[in-house]
């Protein structure tokens, strides 16, 4: 379904469901504090698993949750790939390999530092698929290896986003009684800190 992408719909919808900013994973969880929850991938909040045995823990706790939010429809996969120039060699490389049904769906430029050495372009590649658990598992297991951020898996009305990153998953639900009913199903999986860190 990739090559069905309809960029300017996507942007359209993400500025309407997401008016606060644009579609950097990391920050919705302040932007969205009211219905943000956040889960640990591993038992006592362990941040990188080591062997096999643990990366079927990430991967059952990221694709359980997955599958509470996106059974039975389409959803957005979308990664996050930076470069120096608005169209040079994207980093990391691994982007392309485990997410090549990706089209690019947008550039974000950050170039407010006067010197042009510093200036960077945020580049968000997506795709439309129907959900099923397992089918971004590559994905996954970069994120928890902290090879790749910025991923966000969201339906395709946009209405509830999916966040991993290494360490866990943020989870913006449709509401703060839908974030709480996730929050309470997953109990063992909720971080310590008071804070929900």
């Amino acid at each position: 379904m990739s090559s069905d992408l309809d960029r300017d719909r996507l942007s359209a919808l993400w500025e309407r469901q997401f008016p606060k900013g644009p579609p950097i994973a990391h920050e919705l969880r302040t932007a969205y504090s009211d219905r943000w929850v956040r889960f640990h991938s591993l038992p006592d909040s362990k941040r990188y698993p080591e062997s096999e045995d643990e990366y079927a823990v990430v991967l059952h706790r990221y694709n359980t949750v997955l599958d509470e939010l996106f059974e039975g429809t389409d959803v957005y996969v979308i990664t996050m790939a930076w470069s120096w120039e608005p169209d040079g060699p994207e980093r990391p490389p691994r982007r392309h390999e485990v997410h090549p049904e990706g089209i690019r769906w947008t550039t974000l430029a950050y170039e407010d530092d006067p010197d042009p050495a510093f200036h960077t372009y945020t580049h968000l590649h997506a795709d439309r698929r129907l959900w099923r658990p397992g089918m971004v598992d590559g994905i996954l297991r970069e994120v928890a290896d902290d090879v790749l951020s910025g991923v966000i898996i969201t339906d395709s009305g946009l209405s509830r986003i999916h966040h991993p990153y290494d360490g866990g998953a943020d989870v913006i639900a449709t509401s703060p009684e839908d974030r709480n009913q996730l929050r309470d199903s997953h109990r063992d999986w909720l971080p310590r800190n008071p804070a929900g860190l």
